[in-house]
């Protein structure tokens, strides 16, 4: 069954489109965070970025800058949060490749920034060494 954004992207569902390419949509979201709060999909259905294509990555990262930009200059913003979950454990509500863009205004507290947590530069060198094994796969 497809997506609800690919039901977006054929016109079966309405949305309040902002830009649009051949690979890309950016659209309204409608449980915003922020007023302004802009998705930004690639057209193609893939559920993370575990499995969409590095063009179409390409593609969205291109339209989430050029979105940016437009929101800072529409809405007069101080910051923006570029956030995109991958996979229900990160919060991943619908498995369609997308990237939110959440405008900021000082003092908003829209959201929370997590709490760093100290750790030993010796697990941070075995993680780096995991990570560059599997990179050579």
């Amino acid at each position: 069954m497809p997506s609800v954004f690919s039901r977006i992207v054929s016109g079966e569902l309405p949305s309040a489109k902002v830009y649009e390419d051949d690979e890309t949509l950016a659209f309204m979201d409608i449980n915003p965070a922020s007023r302004g709060h802009t998705l930004v999909i690639c057209k193609e259905e893939h559920p993370d970025i575990f499995s969409t294509p590095p063009h179409l990555i390409a593609a969205v990262a291109q339209t989430t800058q050029k979105v940016a930009l437009a929101l800072r200059d529409a809405l007069n913003i101080d910051g923006l949060n570029i956030i995109q979950n991958n996979g229900a454990a990160a919060g991943q509500v619908v498995f369609h490749y997308h990237v939110h863009l959440i405008p900021r205004w000082q003092g908003d507290h829209v959201l929370r920034s997590w709490t760093p947590h100290p750790t030993d530069p010796s697990e941070l060198q075995a993680i780096a060494e995991q990570i560059r094994a599997a990179l050579e796969d």
